[in-house]
C-alpha cells in the first residue's frame, strides 16, 4: 500500500515538474518526458504489473491534461510499462547502460506510435519530417 501511495506522489511529482516547471527550460524545444522516464524506471525495477498499473495513472494524467483524444496517451504509457517490465528478470542494481537503453528506446517507440495515431491515420504522410523533427531531438 505503501509502495502505490509514493508512486502516486512520484507520478504527481513528475507530472507538475514536466508540466510547469521544465518549460522554462526547454534545451532545443525539448522538454524532458519524466513521465515516461518515471515509467520505464518503475516498470524496470518492480516488474510488468507496477509498470502497467504506473503507465496507465501516468497516460491518463496526460490524457486529462492535454489530450485530444482520452486513452491515447494511457495506451501508449500503459504498453510501454508492460514490456518494459520485462526487463526486470535482468534487473541489476549495479548496471546503469540497461536503464538508459530501455529509455531511449521507449521514447523512440512512443514518439513512433504517437506518429501513427496523431499524424499517419489524419493522412499526414511525411515521416523524415516528424522523424528529423520531432523524434531524434526527444529521444
Amino acid at each position: 500500500m505503501i509502495r502505490v501511495l509514493v508512486t502516486l506522489i512520484q507520478i504527481l511529482i513528475c507530472f507538475l515538474f514536466q508540466s510547469a516547471v521544465f518549460p522554462s527550460f526547454q534545451l532545443a524545444g525539448v522538454v524532458p518526458d519524466l513521465l515516461l522516464i518515471l515509467v520505464v524506471t518503475v516498470a524496470y525495477t518492480r516488474g510488468i504489473f507496477s509498470g502497467l498499473f504506473t503507465g496507465l495513472v501516468c497516460g491518463l494524467l496526460l490524457d486529462c491534461s492535454i489530450g485530444d483524444v482520452i486513452g491515447l496517451y494511457g495506451i501508449l504509457y500503459m504498453f510501454i510499462g508492460y514490456f518494459n517490465g520485462y526487463a526486470n528478470k535482468i534487473y541489476d542494481k549495479e548496471d546503469y547502460t540497461i536503464p538508459v537503453l530501455l529509455i531511449a528506446a521507449s521514447e523512440f517507440v512512443y514518439c513512433f506510435f504517437y506518429y501513427i495515431a496523431e499524424f499517419l491515420l489524419r493522412g499526414r504522410l511525411n515521416l523524415g519530417f516528424y522523424a528529423y523533427r520531432i523524434m531524434l531531438p526527444r529521444v
